[in-house]
């Protein structure tokens, strides 16, 4: 069995990250390098994006 695929594509993890203010540190000490707090809000940004996506998509229909 293969490795399990993160939810979150590669691309939107480092737009999260610059966004967030810890880019550098995942440039100079990968993923790791991250404290729980910046994973943290970097999920919870994750889910309010996903839910701004879905909040316009039901006002399409």
């Amino acid at each position: 069995m293969g490795r399990r695929r993160g939810v979150m594509s590669e691309s939107l993890k480092y737009e999260l990250a610059k966004e967030l203010g810890f880019y550098d540190t995942v440039q100079k000490e990968g993923w790791g390098g991250i404290r729980a707090r910046d994973a943290g809000n970097m999920v919870k940004r994750a889910i309010e994006i996903a839910e701004e996506a879905m909040a316009r998509d039901n006002q399409r229909s």
